[in-house]
């Protein structure tokens, strides 16, 4: 749920366009989506065996069909040897979303469609696929096939770190060493991440947070520095990819 100027935007399928500012200094406007939601933060893997055939899953984030494309190639060269490079992707999160799998020989419907089926009822989103699998001598079957592919997509949906894209600012301020430590602990308490702190005759620090927190994060440090601080807004963005604690299931 979206906080828009200190009140809740109740419909989650709309649309916000705000300009907050912020003791004096304008943040730029966003169009900015009600709903989140998770993606892959990076590429990871895991791996099952199934009656001696190996399934290696790879998961990546994709925000576009070609990055999907790209990622699946990649995939497929380095598992040049593999019998089977079988892909899916979501491209997007809900209604608008461009699905997609493949059996790369595999009996029809054995691979690709449990994989992308697991996938898409996962909750990721902007996300890319792929299960190589090296064939162990014993055939699986057909039932066979569906669940370990399912299996294999599974157990690397579990492992997944997880991110959101976010509107963020990235601050900039220049704080006295008196100060420096619970400035430190403010930027966590409001969630943001510090990307670079400068030593000189003060600590020039800068971090990013996402747009939510910002306004509270400007009044806490005035607060802090009884009114002598205030940061500068010097970068928006508005699709940052920012990790997030805990599992699929811990987001649902």
């Amino acid at each position: 749920m979206l906080i828009v100027g200190g009140r809740q935007a109740a419909n989650n399928n709309a649309h916000a366009t705000f300009t907050p500012r912020l003791s004096g200094v304008l943040l730029l406007g966003y169009n900015a989506p009600m709903k989140r939601y998770p993606i892959p933060a990076r590429q990871c893997r895991a791996e099952i065996q199934v009656s001696n055939s190996r399934f290696i899953a790879t998961l990546a984030p994709a925000f576009s069909v070609e990055e999907a494309r790209a990622f699946i190639a990649r995939i497929r060269e380095e598992f040049a040897d593999a019998t089977h490079n079988v892909p899916a992707y979501v491209i997007g999160h809900g209604a608008s979303v461009i699905a997609h799998c493949n059996d790369d020989g595999e009996p029809s419907g054995t691979a690709g469609r449990p994989a992308l089926a697991v996938l898409q009822g996962s909750g990721l989103g902007d996300a890319a696929l792929v299960i190589t699998r090296y064939f162990g001598g014993t055939k699986l079957g057909t039932g066979g096939l569906v669940r370990a592919y399912g299996d294999a997509a599974r157990e690397v949906l579990a492992r997944a770190p997880l991110a959101e894209k976010v509107p963020t600012q990235t601050v900039m301020l220049a704080a006295p060493y008196a100060l420096f430590e619970q400035v430190r602990l403010l930027v966590a308490a409001y969630q943001g991440q510090i990307l670079d702190e400068e030593f000189a005759a003060d600590v020039t620090l800068t971090a990013r947070f996402a747009l939510e927190h910002v306004e509270a994060f400007q009044a806490a440090l005035l607060e802090l520095s009884n009114g002598t601080l205030q940061a500068e807004v010097v970068e928006s963005d508005e699709a940052t990819i920012m990790p997030i604690e805990g599992t699929l299931q811990d987001y649902v």
